[in-house]
């Protein structure tokens, strides 16, 4: 009986591992492609030489990158909008989806409603009327415009994430507080929110995720140069049919370390958040 198992079990762990090597080649193939190309001369880009391995390899596009370029500049803004975009939303969406998910009062229902079909509506749609909104505000060529409007997108999101982990939060442990003589604030500030962590960590992720990679909105609200985000600036390394793709390898190379770091290091609360968001909400 035991070597029957085995003989099953052998067959089915090379399959699994097999899978996984394949999926993981997947995945790390373009990241690996990326840092290859950034580390190659140009001669070797146009002439296809060394393919696999540059030989030699140098650093002279992200020395031009951040010689000859405002990514410098374009690196600052995007943190700053995405920063501020994850800051603005955890506050409102956290506020947002604890009064839904725990307090009752005419409408609830319906405005739990409009959140989820506000953060279906596509953001093509509104940035006309956000531009319009903008430029009465005298925002546009800013970077309160990003600020201001990336919020639209992510707020929606991030407090249907949190509805569900509100929801899975027991509620004796906020009614004992409130008999303690604790405040609905105090409660929610104390109690609730620490257990939410990972609810709010993953939210967070998802909001300085969604920022750090817009494009469109930045596109249309910005058009300073030294105030451009790194999606919309390395459009300037695009020359007509003309494409550095040292230079823009190097960009892609430096831009996404960030996030693939905080999602190496913050993946399981990520992932849990998600869960939890999905299956109470």
């Amino acid at each position: 009986m035991r070597a029957r198992r085995s003989s099953v079990s052998i067959p089915t762990t090379l399959f699994t591992w097999g899978v996984l090597v394949l999926l993981l080649l997947l995945v790390l193939l373009p990241f690996y492609w990326i840092l290859n190309t950034s580390l190659k001369t140009m001669a070797q880009i146009q002439r296809t030489e060394g393919i696999y391995v540059p030989r030699p390899f140098t650093l002279e596009h992200y020395r031009d990158l951040f010689r000859m370029t405002h990514f410098t500049d374009w690196l600052r803004n995007s943190a700053m909008a995405a920063i501020g975009t994850t800051l603005l939303t955890i506050l409102i969406s956290s506020l947002a989806a604890y009064s839904i998910s725990r307090l009752t009062y005419p409408g609830r229902r319906v405005l739990a409603t409009w959140v989820m079909i506000t953060y279906l509506i596509p953001p093509s749609l509104l940035f006309i009327p956000l531009y319009t909104i903008l430029r009465q505000l005298k925002l546009v060529n800013t970077l309160w415009a990003l600020l201001v409007s990336y919020p639209t997108f992510t707020v929606p999101f991030c407090t249907w994430l949190l509805m569900g982990f509100f929801k899975s939060i027991p509620s004796e442990l906020e009614d004992a507080a409130l008999v303690d003589g604790a405040t609905r604030f105090q409660a929610f500030l104390w109690i609730i929110l620490p257990l939410a962590a990972p609810g709010i960590l993953a939210a967070s992720l998802f909001s300085f995720t969604l920022a750090w990679n817009e494009f469109l909105y930045a596109l249309i609200f910005v058009q300073n140069v030294e105030l451009k985000t790194v999606p919309v600036g390395l459009n300037d390394l695009l020359f007509g049919d003309i494409f550095l793709w040292g230079q823009l390898m190097a960009a892609a190379t430096v831009t996404t370390l960030p996030v693939v770091i905080l999602y190496i290091y913050l993946h399981r609360y990520m992932v849990e958040g998600a869960i939890a968001g999905a299956v109470k909400g």
